[in-house]
């Protein structure tokens, strides 16, 4: 049966990989993997009956010839080149569990990353960024598999010079460019990424690769006559001195002539620089450096050099360790030539390409992913395949990649939301978000991410920004526009709630006073009149009870208050009733006792404690509200509801505990506030119900609420919380 679905050219090619791979004691597997295998192959490829991918080839002898390259380029071992042949058959679900069974669930884990990674599509323009390349290295559970995947990227390129499919070829040569070549400059793959390069420039613009092509070949012999005739009297010199060396030239690869010519925007001609000339010193490891230095010192003497583009990576080497001297001179003819500088042992980590300088050349750095890669260069230096096959792990901890439903890509930190991914796109999505779909599902606004997936963001015109989303953003982009938007929204309400007190005031007839508003917010409880605006835009206070008593405000500016109490005085005495009222013990609320029929409680707005001086009010419901006497409600409930206030006192000693809430100002100095709790910890009578801290500006604003017996032990509290370090001002 497999010999129907080989061509006698890939019969050969495949028993030519079988004997290379079984020659080599690393890649060949023992005997009874190599049976499963065998039946496995067998029987899934009679079960798909498709074995060839879109340019027709056979996806078993591509598998292999990858695995090779992989091999021979970058010493690739393990598991992982068995996984990556059993991709090329395996199609469904139910094959991948088969592999578990017969091959062990790491096996299945390296191939179920393979079928991810190959699952993924996204447009061009998304394909170019780092993102993209970082989310295909975030699907990878192995670092192996990588570097498979640059290997067939470039064995898929050799074998489709000829194709028909030319669209697919240019696909392919699209996410060579864009994806494998990076990818292998970051490893330090050299040969493999000019390759990549080279070929997809012949493929996408295929006259511009043969017209450098052709250029080359044309001007070969007068570039090899030239550079003779530079380094002839290098060469003399270095002989005259008695260094070991040998010269090599080395001539840009295509794709990079290419490349200037566009930035450069000139013609072949234009490219002073089309070829380098590199001399290798043998010299011991403890004089490297001085010969190195002395050579350069010869050349300069020779030819005028242009200090500007000297590279000195010998004094201080790149981060991964690249050593070399360079430095641009102007030769015979006036040509510009680089001559590069380097010993025997920097040559050879160079041209292996495993600690070679990745972040040349403006490629970025990107957080947890490069740590990886570099990860991946150490264990091919080392050969350690531990290292090589642990999982991406710290990278995928630090962030995830999300696509828009037009392909669009954004990165985002591990554990993001639906409602960071809304804010990533715009401050207006984020704040008119109310959910999400991926892949055709609804999910929440708090709805955690996972890498790869597409998400569409859905939106109501009613939404607004909410301070809780705080809780459910991660990223600090996201947690800055919330914050930012519900100031905005609060700010608006505002001043919305400002607009309805002109409109009612006007309405009534009754002129608006900046200073008597100022009182009237005051009066009312509150610091500031943004807190005011927004208790009447939430509906905290009623607009008409405020209208009435700014009225009162008014006529007692105007002096009206007072006169209408002269004129009632004859009448009647409103203080003098009140007090013969109060002097009647039954009239008096005594709190601790038992009153039959009537309930009271503790006003919130005032909090108060056994001790204090207070007054009961009579609710609308029957019910009595106690208040302190230095209520900021007090001077209001007196003034305009004098006959519903009754007297009250504590009756013996006070029973439970009363909840207070304590305003802290101090200095936002490091452990100021462990040294509050510390304080109210101490104090056994005292329970700390809650805390809420703001800063700003270098100072802290502190909200505490505590459980207190009664005034005496609340004066301690504050008397030492005053006494604190950094501390500026404690009220109730």
């Amino acid at each position: 049966m497999m010999e129907n679905i080989f061509t006698p050219e890939e019969r050969n090619d495949l028993f030519r990989c079988l004997c290379l791979i079984w020659r080599d004691e690393h890649l060949r597997p023992d005997g009874e993997t190599a049976r499963k295998l065998s039946r496995f192959l067998r029987q899934t490829v009679a079960e798909n009956k498709m074995l060839r991918n879109v340019f027709g080839h056979n996806r078993i002898v591509m598998s292999l010839q990858s695995v090779l390259l992989a091999v021979h380029e970058t010493g690739l071992r393990g598991k992982v080149l068995t996984a990556f042949l059993l991709h090329s058959v395996v199609m469904t679900e139910e094959q991948c569990d088969r592999v578990g069974e017969l091959f062990g669930q790491d096996m299945e884990e390296v191939l179920r990353s393979f079928r991810r990674i190959e699952k993924l599509e996204v447009r061009t323009e998304a394909m170019k960024t780092d993102n993209f390349r970082n989310l295909l290295i975030s699907q990878a559970c192995d670092m192996r598999i990588i570097l498979l995947l640059i290997a067939h990227g470039v064995n898929m390129m050799r074998n489709v010079k000829d194709t028909e499919f030319v669209e697919e070829q240019k696909k392919l040569a699209t996410e060579a460019a864009y994806l494998y070549a990076p990818l292998a400059h970051k490893l330090g793959l050299y040969r493999l990424k000019s390759e990549l390069e080279d070929l997809s420039l012949k493929y996408l613009e295929h006259d511009a690769y043969y017209m450098i092509k052709e250029s080359l070949n044309a001007t070969k012999r007068s570039r090899d006559a030239y550079i003779e005739r530079f380094i002839a009297p290098i060469r003399k010199m270095l002989d005259a001195e008695g260094l070991r060396y040998h010269m090599k030239g080395r001539t840009k690869s295509i794709h990079s002539i290419w490349q200037k010519m566009k930035k450069q925007q000139c013609g072949f001609g234009g490219v002073y620089d089309l070829f380098a000339i590199r001399i290798i010193l043998d010299a011991p490891l403890q004089k490297e450096k001085e010969q190195c230095w002395k050579v350069f010192s010869l050349i300069t003497d020779q030819y005028e050099s242009d200090l500007k583009r000297l590279r000195d990576w010998l004094t201080v080497p790149k981060s991964n360790g690249y050593e070399s001297l360079h430095i641009t001179v102007k030769g015979p003819e006036d040509k510009w030539v680089e001559v590069q500088i380097r010993t025997e042992r920097m040559d050879e980590v160079a041209e292996r390409g495993l600690a070679a300088h990745w972040r040349y050349k403006g490629v970025k750095s990107s957080g947890g992913v490069d740590e990886w890669l570099t990860n991946i260069r150490n264990a091919l230096e080392t050969g350690n395949e531990k290292l090589l096959s642990e999982s991406l792990g710290a990278a995928q901890a630090k962030e995830i990649y999300v696509f828009t439903p037009k392909g669009d890509l954004y990165q985002l930190p591990a554990g993001a939301t639906v409602l960071d991914f809304a804010y990533r796109i715009h401050t207006v999505v984020g704040n008119r978000c109310v959910g999400g779909k991926i892949n055709g599902r609804n999910v929440p606004i708090r709805h955690v991410l996972e890498s790869g997936e597409t998400v569409e963001i859905v939106t109501a015109a009613s939404q607004y920004p909410k301070t809780e989303w705080l809780n459910i953003a991660v990223s600090s982009h996201a947690r800055s526009k919330i914050r930012a938007a519900v100031k905005e929204f609060q700010a608006k309400d505002g001043s919305m709630a400002r607009e309805l007190l002109e409109r009612k005031l006007k309405n009534r007839k009754i002129e608006w006073e900046e200073s008597v508003i100022n009182q009237l917010v005051k009066k009312s409880g509150y610091k500031e009149a943004g807190e005011f605006y927004r208790a009447i835009a939430d509906g905290r206070l009623d607009v008409n009870g405020t209208i009435d008593l700014y009225s009162d405000l008014i006529r007692r500016e105007a002096g009206l208050q007072e006169r209408a109490a002269i004129r009632s005085a004859g009448e009647y005495n409103f203080e003098k009733e009140l007090e013969k009222r109060s002097q009647s013990e039954s009239d008096v609320v005594v709190i601790g006792q038992d009153l039959k029929g009537l309930d009271f409680q503790m006003a919130r707005c005032c909090n108060p404690v056994y001790g204090d001086e207070v007054f009961g009010f009579v609710t609308v419901h029957g019910g009595i509200k106690i208040h302190r006497e230095n209520c900021p409600n007090a001077p209001a409930l007196k003034q305009r509801f004098g006959y519903r206030i009754v007297k009250a006192r504590w009756a013996g000693k006070g029973g439970g505990k009363y909840p207070i809430t304590l305003h802290i100002v101090g200095n936002d100095d490091l452990g100021v506030v462990n040294n509050i709790t510390s304080v109210i910890s101490k104090e056994e009578r005292i329970m700390l119900r809650s805390i809420n801290i703001d800063s700003n500006d270098g100072l802290f604003f502190g909200i505490l609420t505590v459980m207190v017996d009664d005034t005496q032990v609340l004066n301690t509290l504050i008397k030492k919380l005053r006494g604190v370090k950094g501390i500026k001002a404690v009220s109730r």
